[in-house]
């Protein structure tokens, strides 16, 4: 039987909780199922037919009562819309919140299975020194505030991007130099190696350890004006 209406997940979920111990009762005090089993502490579900921020709040709401809270939809079929409980964001959010996630596949034969995807357990993040380094260094490196936040389908100006905007900027002014004259009239440190890798197409080499400014170099510094108006 297909999965039409959060009620017909309740079936499936009591009989997976019943199967372990547990007595199971909905629509107790606003929670969809309620399971209880000796003196532990009661695991709360909440069924819904897709993961929604809904239901995200809704179990949220449920971790002052237990600890043991899941959020159960059905198994997403091929033409379903929004967030999968499969996706890795959507269970890394879970985890993140200490609920866990179940699963019922209506497709299975002989009925319904229940899928346990993430157990509710305590969340301790372990912070990624490496990518904290990268974004306080960039931070840092970067002049001024070249960007607005939230910005979305726009080239975002990177430090990186500054001094090859800097390094542009000094080749348009005075045409074709050798990297010891680029260094004296105040490039980056490391001007050979953005000239070398020369990532956005804006330098050429004319001349051994001597560089020019493209057209699309040109382009650029028109584009990216206001990477450098701070700096």
């Amino acid at each position: 039987m297909s999965i039409s209406a959060e009620t017909d997940l309740y079936a499936p979920v009591k009989a997976f909780l019943e199967g372990q111990g547990f007595v199971v009762k909905g629509e107790v005090h606003g929670c969809d199922l309620v399971a209880v089993r000796g003196a532990e502490p009661p695991v709360i579900v909440e069924l819904k037919k897709r993961f929604t921020l809904e239901l995200v709040l809704q179990g949220v709401d449920r971790l002052a009562v237990t600890d043991a809270v899941y959020l159960a939809v059905p198994q997403p079929g091929r033409k379903a819309s929004g967030p999968s409980p499969y996706d890795g964001d959507v269970k890394k959010l879970c985890r993140r919140l200490g609920v866990g996630l179940l699963v019922v596949d209506s497709a299975r034969a002989g009925g319904h299975e229940v899928e346990v995807l993430l157990d509710p357990v305590p969340y301790q993040p372990r912070k990624d020194r490496k990518r904290a380094t990268r974004l306080l260094g960039e931070h840092a490196r970067r002049a001024g505030d070249p960007n607005r936040g939230g910005s979305t389908r726009v080239p975002i100006v990177t430090a990186y991007r500054q001094d090859a905007l800097r390094i542009a900027r000094i080749l348009h002014a005075h045409g074709p130099l050798t990297i010891k004259a680029l260094r004296d009239h105040g490039a980056p440190a490391d001007v050979s190696t953005i000239l070398r890798r020369d990532v956005y197409g804006w330098f050429e080499r004319v001349a051994r350890a001597t560089y020019a400014l493209t057209e699309a170099g040109t382009r650029g510094l028109d584009t990216f004006a206001h990477g450098l108006a701070d700096a």
